[in-house]
């Protein structure tokens, strides 16, 4: 049959801009709104010589899982990637992912075709079928609205490059975040020469705002702490007199780590003056686990975030969305708090939020870190080891403070190391009986510490890089701060999270980052906007393997070649329902329920086989197995050593199902039943 002859579009404009933009991947999921956008494609394969097609499409059998897997694939690379859904019905299909992306401000494009609007043939792709009527709403983008940095109509093929431009413009500017373009069929299949796709340029004209910096002078009265000696002082200089001076100080941050600078420089002002630092929910690895100042990981239960927040006398809140809940804990009154944040330091986008701050400032944490360490520096603050040189204005004693803090950090870490260490270790015996048609529990349960001490320790000891280049992707909820802490993660960019509170990211977030480190890969590139890497792990817990839609995730993950392996906390349903009742009712009738299916949170009687789920998605390609339900009626069993034999049995298999035979595995770990 002869070849048709090339018709360009202004989808063919489209995906040129894309292409040109630097987007490379498109997760999509096709609806009768796109027939452009399928011909193009279709052209594209035929005029390569490989039949590839730019940007390179995966195809997604869920909206929700769509979104996630180019959330993963931007949070690994740190370059945006493209989603294109269908008319109305997808764009709501698009879920809590909508969620996720924009609290993680990470760079999406969202592209959403619509109905057409003519329906007597006046136009190509004029409506030709029932469902275009019931399709058409009267404003679309409402839908995601709120949570999109920009949202705009693409109203003809002459300003289809210009409007794709700016929306990427926009999504790679501070905050960034998701935008959402949608058109029309009609206007999507208007016919082109091919002179206009091959004029479609880069986007080096359309950079993103660049990042800025404390200021240096006082061009806006900005007024110092104490109500006796108001006067004009720099942010700058405001905020480094507060640190060096405070007796007890504190670092409080989130999501700092979004920039590897911003990690170097934390760490390095950290040191300087012995502050403690705590991840308030993190998405991101903010400071090393060895460094003495990393005081642990918190989502601000009561009682859990320090036992010293009562004591500080001066905060830096970095980066962050929420340092404390006042009403769990909260500084005492006349602390001194500063607040620094490179895109949103008021969050615009929260209906309410505030913090009793003294200065609220807008500036990059790394640049913002790096002034602050050379403004101390330039007052005489020496590293650790070192005499300071202070003038006489400032207090004498400072110094020994500060090195009394430092060998308090030093002390304390030994501690808390020793402390995860014992928990690894410690296999806990069963309090409950087990149920007729359950799980059946043995005497002796495995726990969260002892899964990811053993998942650690394995990845460290069969990893190339010994650990060093796993990603982890970190979807545990109730379990989320022991999680993180037993991680113990060094690396920026090495742990991440959905950034928001919306479950089911991280499987498909682990397709879009085995994607995303494998285009890093293929440009032999590894800058600080992502790297190769050598493993990817999910673990996920709460439900979150259901929530993340498993049959499409390993689907996508056999069709694309992006094995990762993942780990379930199964404590038999979704823990985090009955702690926010608890949280309200603590001496209520629920707190005597006897399961969590009584609860109605459970998933008992006849829990779900989760690895089972994943093999038969891909068609028998993942790998799966069961830990924490053994045969106790065996003349073998012992109780002290089985379970951690198990542990390091199925997870060096399953570790190296995903390294050496390039396979999916899912390792469901048993925990004790909520």
């Amino acid at each position: 049959m002869d070849t048709p002859p090339s018709t360009y579009t202004a989808s063919s404009l489209f995906l040129r801009t894309l292409s040109r933009a630097g987007i490379t991947h498109a997760f999509v999921n096709w609806g009768s709104d796109h027939p452009a956008l399928l011909e193009d494609l279709a052209r594209q394969r035929v005029e390569s010589d490989d039949e590839d097609t730019q940007p390179k499409i995966v195809t997604c059998p869920n909206e929700m899982v769509a979104l996630s897997a180019a959330q993963g694939y931007a949070q690994a690379t740190g370059k945006p990637a493209a989603v294109i859904v269908h008319v109305d019905v997808g764009t709501q299909a698009l879920a809590g992912a909508v969620h996720n992306v924009d609290r993680s401000r990470t760079p999406v494009l969202i592209y959403a075709g619509a109905s057409p609007i003519s329906s007597q043939g006046e136009h190509k792709g004029t409506r030709n079928e029932w469902i275009m009527w019931l399709q058409d709403i009267p404003d679309q983008s409402a839908i995601v609205r709120q949570y999109m940095r920009h949202t705009a109509q693409l109203g003809s093929a002459k300003t289809i490059e210009q409007g794709v431009k700016r929306a990427l413009q926009i999504a790679t500017s501070e905050p960034k975040g998701p935008v959402y373009l949608w058109a029309r069929r009609e206007v999507m299949e208007e016919e082109v020469d091919l002179e206009s796709v091959h004029a479609i340029s880069g986007i080096s004209k359309w950079p993103a705002i660049e990042a800025t910096a404390l200021s240096p002078s006082g061009e806006r009265p900005i007024y110092a702490y104490s109500a006796n000696k108001y006067s004009e002082i720099p942010a700058l200089r405001q905020i480094s007199e507060a640190l060096l001076t405070a007796s007890s100080p504190l670092i409080i941050t989130s999501h700092a780590g979004r920039s590897p600078a911003a990690v170097a420089a934390l760490t390095s002002l950290a040191s300087l003056l012995a502050i403690p630092v705590i991840s308030s929910c993190p998405s991101t690895v903010n400071i090393p686990f060895s460094h003495p100042s990393y005081i642990g990981t918190t989502l601000l239960f009561p009682y859990s975030h320090w036992e010293k927040l009562e004591g500080v006398d001066v905060v830096l809140v970095l980066e962050c969305e929420l340092p404390w809940i006042p009403m769990n804990e909260k500084p005492v009154e006349g602390t001194r708090v500063f607040v620094i944040d490179g895109g949103d330091p008021i969050k615009l986008g929260m209906g309410q939020w505030h913090v009793d701050a003294e200065l609220i400032c807008r500036a990059d944490p790394g640049i913002a870190l790096e002034q602050l360490e050379s403004s101390l520096r330039s007052m005489g603050v020496r590293p650790q080891g070192e005499s300071w040189c202070l003038d006489t204005s400032f207090d004498g004693s400072l110094e020994e403070k500060a090195k009394f803090r430092w060998e308090t950090l030093e002390r304390n870490h030994k501690r808390l190391v020793s402390e995860l260490d014992r928990a690894e270790d410690n296999f806990q015996k069963t309090m409950r009986p087990s149920v007729p048609g359950t799980i059946p529990y043995p005497p002796v349960v495995i726990t969260v510490p002892n899964v990811i001490g053993v998942l650690r320790k394995t990845i460290a000891s069969l990893t190339p890089s010994n650990g060093s280049n796993t990603l982890i992707l970190n979807e545990s909820i109730s379990n989320f701060p022991a999680v993180w802490t037993h991680l113990r993660p060094e690396s920026p960019g090495s742990v991440v999270t959905s950034g928001g509170s919306s479950l089911g990211w991280a499987l498909g977030a682990a397709v879009g980052a085995s994607l995303g480190a494998r285009t890093i890969g293929a440009k032999e590139r590894v800058s600080s906007e992502g790297k190769e890497y050598d493993l990817v792990v999910a673990i996920v817990g709460d439900g979150s393997f259901m929530f993340g839609v498993p049959s499409s995730a390993y689907w996508m993950a056999r069709r694309y070649n992006t094995p990762f392996l993942t780990i379930i906390l199964n404590n038999g349903g979704w823990k985090s329902p009955q702690l926010s009742m608890l949280g309200v009712h603590p001496v209520g009738h629920g707190r005597q329920a006897r399961s969590g299916e009584q609860l109605s949170i459970g998933f008992g009687p006849n829990p779900p086989d989760f690895p089972q789920i994943a093999v038969a998605a891909s068609a028998g390609w993942a790998w799966g197995a069961r830990v924490g339900v053994v045969d106790t009626t065996s003349p073998t069993w012992n109780q002290d050593t089985k379970p951690r034999e198990e542990l390091n049995t199925v997870f060096a298999k399953a570790v190296r199902m995903v390294l050496e035979e390039r396979r999916c595995a899912v390792v469901d770990c048993v925990l004790e039943s909520i």
